[in-house]
C-alpha cells in the first residue's frame, strides 16, 4: 500500500526508524525469505539515498514551508 503524497516521508520516516531499531537490537537474525528480500531491497535504497543527499538537501532548503521556520 502506498503512502499519500501529503504524509509520504513522515510515514515512511516512522517506519524506516522502527526498521533501524531492529536492526540495532539483532533482531534480524531469523527472517523469512519476504523479510530478506526486503530488507535487501532496503540496504539498496539507503545507499541511494545517501547518493541523493546533496539533491535532498537543495530540494529541502528551497522549500518554502523550510524557509518559514527554520530560517
Amino acid at each position: 500500500m502506498s503512502n499519500m503524497s501529503y504524509c509520504r516521508f513522515e510515514n515512511t520516516s516512522r517506519d524506516l526508524n522502527d526498521c533501524i531499531e531492529a536492526i540495532e537490537n539483532g533482531e534480524i537474525d531469523e527472517l523469512n525469505e519476504h523479510e530478506i528480500e526486503a530488507i535487501k531491497t532496503m540496504q539498496y535504497q539507503a545507499k541511494c539515498i545517501i547518493e541523493l543527499y546533496d539533491k535532498i538537501d537543495t530540494g529541502v532548503k528551497r522549500s518554502k514551508q523550510y524557509n518559514a521556520e527554520y530560517e
